[in-house]
């Protein structure tokens, strides 16, 4: 089954930003993440529209972050990138005829909406200084990298 990974990336993308004083290209961004440089440059707009991160043009321009890293939760982010699915699972079909899957419907439906509600919750308690804070933990355990290449691990 493939899993949306996009909330994952965009957080990777956001931490190499904070280790970085400079801005960051679209294309170094892309490759930390084995993507194209347009799939980093259409993320980066809609959380430029959120005020998560701003764009500096010409010689030397990249992106970089427009707000503290702790002011900003892992449920901003999912909702800067439009609130995908969190759940792989759901109904076979949404208006069955059938009583039998009614019922199963009315069931999986209550747990379903009450494992995203806590999910949802949960992200509106981690922050991406919290994140940061790990993986400079993490670091001090391997030591050593000193730019983006070098600390994004394939």
């Amino acid at each position: 089954m493939k899993r949306d990974s996009k909330l994952s990336g965009i957080l990777h993308v956001l931490l190499h930003m904070a280790e970085h004083r400079e801005p960051v290209t679209s294309e170094v961004l892309a490759r930390a993440m084995n993507t194209n440089p347009v799939v980093i440059r259409r993320i980066m707009a809609g959380l430029r529209e959120q005020g998560y991160v701003r764009s500096e043009k010409g010689h030397g321009g990249g992106w970089v972050l427009a707000c503290d890293l702790s002011r900003i939760t892992l449920r901003d982010i999912y909702d800067a990138i439009g609130q995908p699915a969190l759940l792989a699972m759901g109904n076979r079909t949404e208006t069955p005829g059938c009583l039998v899957e009614q019922a199963v419907n009315a069931a999986l439906g209550a747990a379903f909406d009450d494992a995203e509600a806590h999910l949802l919750a949960r992200f509106g308690e981690v922050t991406l200084a919290m994140l940061s804070e790990d993986f400079h933990r993490r670091f001090a355990v391997h030591g050593g990298a000193h730019d983006l290449e070098t600390i994004h691990a394939p």
